[in-house]
C-alpha cells in the first residue's frame, strides 16, 4: 500500500507540473488552484504515507517538526503566495511558479509526515496533535476559499483567461478557483483530521477479555 501511494503522489505531480502548468493558461487563477490543491491535498497525504517510516521520512527525529508548526509553515506559504502581487509575479515567470509549486509541495508534505510519519515512539501523541494540526488547515483553507470566492472584485488580473479550454471572466475565474479550495482543500483536511482522531480513539479502545478472564 505504501509503494502504491509513493507512485500515485509521485504520478500526481507529474500530470500537475509536467502536463497542466507547462500547457495551461498560467494566468487563469483556477487552474493554478487546480495545481495548488492536487499538490498539498493529493499528492502530497499519498507522498507522505509512501515516506512514512521509511528512511526518507524527514520528520523522524526533528522534535521542532510538530503538526502546528508544519501547519503553520502551510499557512504563511498559502496566504503569502495567493497576495496579489506576489501571484502576478509568478504568472510572470515560469522560475516563480516553480519556486511556488515548490514552496506548495515543500510545506504540504511536511504537515502530512508530521502527522503520519515520526519515530515510532510517541506517534499516538504525534497523531493526536495532528488532529488538530489538519483541522486548522482545513479552517485556514475555508477562510481564504470563501474569501477569494465572495470576494466582491478580482483581484488577479481584469481580464480573461482560459481554464481547461472555458474563456472565464476574471470575478468568475476567481470564484471558480476560491470554490475549488474550499471543496477541495477544506475537505481533504477535515477528513483527514477525523480519519487521525478516530484513529488514536480507536487505539484507546481496550479488547475485551475472554469469558474465562484471559
Amino acid at each position: 500500500m505504501k509503494k502504491a501511494a509513493l507512485v500515485g503522489g509521485m504520478v500526481m505531480v507529474f500530470v500537475l507540473w509536467g502536463i497542466l502548468l507547462p500547457f495551461a493558461d498560467r494566468s487563469s487563477f483556477s487552474v493554478h488552484m487546480i495545481a495548488h490543491m492536487g499538490v498539498v491535498a493529493g499528492a502530497a497525504p499519498l507522498i507522505a504515507i509512501g515516506l512514512s517510516g521509511t528512511r526518507f521520512d524527514f520528520s523522524a527525529g526533528r522534535l521542532w517538526l510538530t503538526p502546528l508548526t508544519a501547519s503553520l509553515v502551510e499557512l504563511f506559504a498559502v496566504w503569502s503566495w495567493h497576495i496579489p502581487a506576489m501571484r502576478a509575479l509568478s504568472e510572470s515567470s515560469p522560475f516563480l511558479t516553480a519556486l511556488e509549486q515548490a514552496a506548495f509541495l515543500a510545506a504540504g508534505l511536511s504537515l502530512w509526515l508530521s502527522c503520519l510519519g515520526g519515530a515510532a515512539t510517541g506517534r499516538e501523541e504525534r497523531r493526536l496533535a495532528g488532529t488538530f494540526g489538519l483541522l486548522f488547515t482545513s479552517m485556514h483553507m475555508t477562510l481564504l476559499g470563501a474569501l477569494l470566492a465572495l470576494s466582491p472584485r478580482p483581484l488577479y488580473g481584469e481580464g480573461e483567461a482560459s481554464c481547461l479550454g472555458i474563456m472565464l471572466s476574471a470575478d468568475v475565474d476567481q470564484q471558480a478557483g476560491g470554490v475549488i479550495m474550499l471543496l477541495v482543500g477544506a475537505v481533504v483536511y477535515l477528513a483527514g483530521g477525523v480519519a487521525l482522531l478516530a484513529r488514536t480513539l480507536n487505539d484507546q479502545v481496550p479488547e475485551p477479555s475472554g469469558r474465562n478472564g484471559r
